[in-house]
């Protein structure tokens, strides 16, 4: 995405910036974030984690037995029987 230029406007006592919702939605962030600085620079990232929820759809995955990866099965070719040395 280009750099977007955007102005400090006004909230209550304190001060804040408009964050397009694209920007928003291409960095996954919903609601809460993470906050830092470094050096002149303001750092916001999304407060979850990058795989959140994963092992809970892994773990349904094993309960329907849907975790098995089944690429090569049924593919064998003669060059895999003849030329190939297990």
């Amino acid at each position: 995405m280009p750099t977007v230029k955007t102005k400090i406007v006004r909230i209550g006592n304190s001060q804040g910036i408009r964050i397009p919702k694209v920007v928003l939605d291409q960095c996954h962030i919903y609601d809460d974030v993470e906050m830092e600085t470094k050096e002149d620079c303001i750092i916001i990232k999304s407060s979850h984690a990058a795989r959140d929820g994963w092992a809970a759809a892994f773990q349904k995955m094993h309960e329907n037995m849907d975790d098995t990866l089944l690429i090569d099965d049924g593919l064998e070719t003669v060059w895999d029987g003849d030329e190939w040395e297990w």
